[in-house]
């Protein structure tokens, strides 16, 4: 015999999870799509105001080496930002030997799981524009990737790789590449086939992914980094930006931009001189100057694919 009040308990407790979800926008459970002889898991969230008549604009955001989509979202903020400004909001997870933990990205030299078996996730990164395209109705000159550590690596990478589909990348916190190991040969993301802008957030004091390269005190495995400044200069040579950049300070901010790129590029490189290894603005940042997802999206809407 069924007992009555469980049954009412259940259909109430599934009531009121479906109704959080309806009144926060609209935060799907976790999606995936089948790449490569893997499923690939992301989450979606599409803004509370969005309309299928009008072309949206597409952020995706990556997570860094041993984390996954669920602390990117939490983290970043990036779901209320995508309601009020009117975007989609996509977090992919990188993969591992657990399903949803210790997750990580190909970007060339590092990390963990994903280097070691050589991951297509620009591929996989590919194809998930391709599938959200088909569901959605996206605004293609306004397509975006940022993320952090291992993910802002990525998105220099899918910057690279992807410049055919993406307007314009946010790194924070990565590097265009590096050594893998002490031994290995120094591998660097590929000139992109056209140019996109570029805005890099990076922490002076960071010790994962050294401001200055090589070996931070916390660095992980045996990788090496590219500094923060090659990096810029690969993007501002191959965009043909002026190389003087204007140069603002605020507090413990300086932000160079580097303008009058091709097809209407630029190059910005934030630096946050007391900056460690955290996504500014997030509660891991004690001090909250600024705010990396508002920073980037202010970015990311200026500079659409021209």
């Amino acid at each position: 015999m069924f007992d009555k009040r469980k049954i009412i308990i259940i259909i109430i407790t599934f009531g009121l999870f479906f109704s959080s979800i309806l009144l926060s926008g609209c935060t799907k459970p976790k999606q995936w799509i089948s790449y490569d002889g893997r499923i690939r898991n992301y989450i979606i969230h599409i803004p509370s105001n969005y309309d299928a008549e009008e072309p949206i604009p597409l952020v995706l955001a990556l997570h860094g080496g041993g984390g996954n989509s669920e602390n990117m979202q939490d983290k970043t903020g990036f779901n209320q930002l995508a309601n009020e400004e009117g975007f989609i909001v996509v977090y992919p997870d990188g993969t591992g030997r657990l399903i949803n933990r210790l997750l990580t990205w190909n970007s060339g030299h590092c990390c963990g799981f994903a280097f070691k078996n050589d991951i297509d996730d620009v591929g996989f990164i590919r194809t998930l524009i391709e599938q959200i395209q088909q569901e959605f109705l996206i605004d293609t000159n306004k397509i975006f990737i940022t993320g952090h550590s291992n993910g802002g690596m990525m998105a220099y990478r899918l910057g690279s790789e992807l410049s055919d589909i993406v307007a314009a990348i946010a790194p924070v916190a990565g590097s265009i590449g590096g050594k893998a190991t002490e031994d290995s040969e120094v591998w660097t993301i590929p000139e992109p086939s056209f140019p996109i802008s570029v805005l890099a957030i990076h922490g002076l004091l960071d010790e994962n992914v050294a401001y200055d390269g090589g070996r931070g005190n916390k660095t992980t495995g045996t990788r090496s980094d590219i500094s923060v400044n090659n990096s810029i200069d690969f993007w501002v040579e191959y965009n043909n930006c002026n190389p003087i950049p204007e140069i603002e300070e605020s507090g413990n901010i300086i932000i160079e931009t580097y303008k009058e790129g091709d097809m209407g590029t630029e190059v910005v490189l934030c630096t946050l001189i007391n900056g460690e290894h955290w996504w500014p603005g997030s509660e891991k940042d004690p001090y909250k100057e600024i705010s990396a997802s508002e920073l980037i999206w202010e970015f990311f809407k200026t500079h659409p694919k021209q």
